[in-house]
C-alpha cells in the first residue's frame, strides 16, 4: 500500500518550524528532506527514522521496523507525536551530512 499525499502533508505540518521543508515521491512512496537532508522516510502512512547513536535515549521503548524489502530496521515514529517526531528530526537533523550532488553523465 502506497502512502497518500495526504498522510505526507500532514507529517509536513507536524514539522513546521523545524528547518526548511520538501518532500519527494520515490516508488511509490516519499522522502521528506529537512535542510536539504533526506530525514524522514514515509511508507504505507507510517513514519520512519533512520537508527543513530545519538537517538538511542531518545527513542527507548519506540517500535522498530523496515520500511520496504532491503532496506535496514529504523525506528517508527507515530505521527501524531509531535514533541517526538521533532526532538528526533532535530537530532537527525544535527547528525546528517547534506547529501553530495549527483554528477551528471555527459553524452
Amino acid at each position: 500500500m502506497a502512502s497518500s499525499e495526504g498522510f505526507v502533508e500532514y507529517v509536513m505540518e507536524q514539522l513546521e518550524d523545524v528547518g526548511i521543508l520538501r518532500y519527494r515521491k520515490m516508488f511509490g512512496e516519499f522522502c521528506v528532506y529537512v535542510n536539504e537532508k533526506p530525514i524522514v522516510l514515509v511508507c504505507d502512512d507510517r513514519i520512519y527514522l533512520k537508527k543513530v547513536a545519538e537517538l538511542e535515549e531518545v527513542m527507548v521503548g519506540q517500535e522498530v521496523g523496515v520500511p520496504y524489502d532491503g532496506a535496514s530496521e529504523r525506528w517508527v515514529v507515530d505521527v501524531d507525536d509531535r514533541e517526538l517526531l521533532r526532538e528526533a528530526v532535530e537530532i537527525l537533523d544535527a547528525v546528517t551530512p547534506v547529501p553530495m550532488p549527483k554528477k551528471r553523465k555527459e553524452k
